[in-house]
């Protein structure tokens, strides 16, 4: 390490750099905690020493496993560590199971009697099975067991749209449509039919609605000719005037509407 990297790593006090420890300094013997590797009991313990060593669970040599046991139970206490009672009964059970072998075996067949280590095998089977099958069950996906997804539609929100004010050269624009498809509709008149404009206004007031809209081209009936579609427009001027009718659009060059006002 160079002295620029000696340097930073170099523990200041008040600025200073700290290099000695104090002569009064005191550790006190609790101060250090290790976290050893827990186990959920015996069981779980034997397993891991005969799993450590790759020992056949069917062959188990009593001697050794018995003796390391032991050993990490004294850690376990020199770490002052709480142990269970189920440790003490196994290394009991290991104690009397080590010294059943030890004893000399009749030699007679008929007496000879099963293999003590049977019950302690069977029962490390069956942890190791139930083992792996929480092991197994543990690597399920979790998505509808530990985890649920979760969504939510957001509330409905109106959609208010206020539509754009409709100028005199859109209404100029739209009766200028209405004109040129009279024209095609023209036809030879023999007798006049007077038109009045205030006839014409009532007529509209009656026939438009004050809660839903009517297309402003539908007002005008071709087969009146010119003069009915002037007529019709300078009533709808004259109630616009008056305040009677409302003109919307949705948006620029969109097709006018008109209601009558409540």
């Amino acid at each position: 390490m160079d002295e620029a990297a000696g340097a930073l790593l170099q523990a200041r006090v008040g600025g200073e750099p700290f290099t000695r420890l104090p002569p009064d300094l005191y550790i006190p013997p609790d101060a250090l905690e290790v976290f050893l590797e827990t186990f959920e009991g015996p069981l779980d313990l034997l397993l891991y020493l005969i799993r450590r060593q790759n020992i056949s669970i069917l062959d188990i040599p009593m001697a050794a496993i018995t003796r390391q046991y032991m050993d990490y139970l004294a850690l376990m206490q020199e770490l002052r560590l709480e142990l269970a009672a189920d440790y003490l009964v196994m290394a009991a059970w290991l104690a009397e199971i080590k010294s059943r072998l030890l004893l000399p075996r009749p030699a007679l067949a008929e007496t000879v009697e099963d293999d003590p280590r049977a019950e302690l095998v069977r029962r490390l089977q069956e942890y190791e099975r139930f083992q792996q099958a929480a092991q197994a069950l543990d690597a399920l996906p979790r998505l509808e067991r530990d985890l649920h997804s979760a969504s939510a539609a957001p509330p409905p929100l109106p959609a208010l749209r206020t539509p754009p004010p409709v100028s005199l050269t859109e209404l100029l624009g739209a009766l200028h449509e209405v004109l040129v498809r009279a024209e095609l509709y023209g036809r030879h008149q023999v007798q006049r039919e007077p038109l009045s404009v205030r006839e014409r206004m009532i007529q509209l007031l009656e026939r438009l609605d004050a809660r839903q809209f009517t297309a402003f081209t539908t007002l005008f009936r071709v087969e009146e000719g010119r003069r009915g579609v002037v007529v019709t427009f300078l009533a709808v001027l004259e109630l616009l005037r008056e305040a009677l009718l409302e003109l919307v659009q949705v948006e620029p060059f969109a097709p006018i509407h008109v209601r009558r006002r409540a």
